[in-house]
């Protein structure tokens, strides 16, 4: 009896290790709508992507994570890797809380040069630099309850040591003080920090991301002020066509966003190492969906490369804690190559799927030149059963103003119980929409159920829609990118049925094409 304790815990770890493996490689999905394809944590919760970096063949992943609940709770760093953006690999927690609080939002780099001091030039360190969160100092009434915080990782990532004299940046008594990103600027030859204060940005400057001088403050009078700021993200794009270069400054804030509670926003503009001059001035959203927050990109993704990724939270605070998912809660979008155009004399900001995405693709219909009056069942031409999906579909708007054209049209997601979602195009109110009024369970948020809307004047003779939809979501990206709508649902059974529907009219489907997604477990 004395040995036979060690060797049934030996026993049993290695049934658990086994079955934790086999949870890694086959089950996840299984659960009800834990994604095919998105990448979520293997339990309990999780909420804004954080430290994005590039090193060495693999996509870092840090997340806000709590591992002992799935609703919100004292943040850790989660962190995955990718060698493709699809297939993730969960590895240990980074970074834990300790005496200076919880461990929020922030960034990750590579010192190539060790300006740090903290590797070396062969062995140049990973740094991360994270907001702290001390919930001591906040429930004493103190405003200076958050400050910021340096790590360095020496082994890719895969352990981590906090920097001794913490905090680098400390709070100077503004409330809301966090969510650094950083970067290096090549022109000035300086690391830059741009952090949420307030409602408002600070950019930061220094040599060796340890010592940081304040430059300036942006964003007084400028852009939505619904909410708090929060997880800025600044950072050059060529205007798409030519050899012009501009800054993108991404914002989010909650609550405020265009249809309720939590949102990002962008602006475009100048930036000097000193200050960012902005020259559009009206609000501008990077998705209108209720479900893309927080989302920030990758940093040293190779110059051989040359995109910029981004990754958003695929939730919103108004019912984050309350979805029914048991497990686990929350997932990210999609990542989406950013791109910067000039229309009209504006620059917009457009947002692709990364191009990986198409490896998933195992089996696809088309539609041939079709007039829809009422519904067209794709589902019929092939049997997708409950696959996840991706829709690329063009309508012929040519003769939007004759009498009997549609003015309501799109792509319908239902099941055999009458639950379903509708994305489409509102000819009369000039808005894409999606309604998920009647997707399944809603009852959980008053803020759940509804029509939400992004603007956009038709100009041309078509209109396309790019559609990524998952066991639990589905990401539009129309017109080639300039308007989005990511919207998350549960219904009751998985969706089974797709359709073409119009309203009031007919329409005629110049191209369609369905691909049958394969699932990243």
């Amino acid at each position: 009896m004395k040995n036979s304790f060690p060797r049934f815990g030996a026993v049993l770890i290695f049934i658990i290790i086994c079955s934790y493996a086999v949870c890694q490689q086959q089950g996840p999905n299984k659960e009800q709508y834990r994604p095919s394809y998105h990448f979520t944590p293997a339990a309990h919760w999780m909420n804004d992507p954080n430290g994005l970096v590039y090193y060495e063949g693999e996509y870092h992943l840090f997340y806000q994570y709590y591992p002992e609940a799935s609703v919100w709770g004292p943040m850790h760093w989660g962190h995955a890797v990718s060698k493709d953006l699809l297939h993730w690999k969960h590895l240990p927690i980074a970074l834990y809380p300790d005496s200076l609080g919880y461990i929020f939002s922030g960034s990750a780099v590579i010192d190539h040069d060790n300006t740090s001091g903290l590797g070396t030039k062969q062995n140049p360190p990973m740094i991360a630099i994270f907001a702290y969160h001390n919930p001591k100092l906040e429930k004493s009434g103190s405003n200076q309850y958050q400050y910021q915080g340096l790590a360095y990782s020496l082994d890719k990532g895969r352990t981590w040591t906090k920097y001794a004299k913490n905090p680098v940046v400390p709070n100077p008594g503004i409330r809301d003080f966090r969510d650094p990103k950083v970067i290096w600027d090549a022109e000035t030859q300086k690391w830059i920090l741009v952090l949420a204060a307030g409602d408002q940005i600070q950019f930061y400057s220094s040599p060796n991301l340890i010592n940081w001088n304040l430059e300036t403050s942006f964003g007084k009078s400028l852009g939505a002020h619904g909410g708090v700021w929060e997880c800025p993200d600044l950072f050059p794009l060529e205007v798409k066509g030519t050899h012009d270069k501009k800054w993108v400054l991404l914002v989010s804030l909650n609550p405020g966003g265009p249809n309720g509670g939590s949102a990002s926003q962008y602006f475009v503009g100048d930036f000097d190492g000193h200050q960012f001059k902005p020259d559009n001035t009206p609000t501008r959203w990077v998705d209108y969906g209720k479900d893309n927050y927080a989302g920030v990109t990758w940093s040293d993704i190779p110059a051989s490369d040359g995109r910029r990724i981004f990754l958003g939270w695929m939730s919103n605070w108004q019912y984050a804690e309350r979805v029914p998912t048991e497990t686990w809660r929350s997932a990210t979008t999609i990542p989406r190559e950013l791109n910067l155009i000039r229309e009209n004399n504006e620059y917009l900001l457009t947002s692709q799927p990364v191009k990986e995405l198409a490896k998933l693709r195992i089996d696809s219909v088309k539609m041939r030149l079709t007039k829809v009056n009422g519904a067209y069942d794709i589902s019929k031409q092939k049997t997708f059963g409950k696959s996840p999906l991706e829709i690329i579909i063009t309508f012929n708007t040519k003769n939007r103003n004759s009498a009997g054209f549609a003015k309501k049209f799109g792509i319908k997601l239902s099941n055999e119980i009458k639950e379903e979602v509708l994305i489409g195009y509102d000819l009369k109110q000039k808005q894409f929409f999606v309604n998920r009024k009647k997707s399944g369970k809603v009852s959980f948020s008053d803020a759940f159920p509804g029509i939400f809307t992004a603007p956009w004047e038709l100009k041309g003779n078509t209109l396309e829609m790019h559609l990524f939809v998952d066991e639990a979501s589905v990401e539009l990206f129309g017109q080639q990118g300039r308007v989005l709508l990511t919207e998350i649902f549960f219904p009751a059974k998985p969706y089974s049925q797709l359709s073409v529907f119009t309203e009031d009219g007919k329409i005629e489907v110049k191209e369609c094409e369905v691909w049958k997604l394969n699932s990243i477990w």
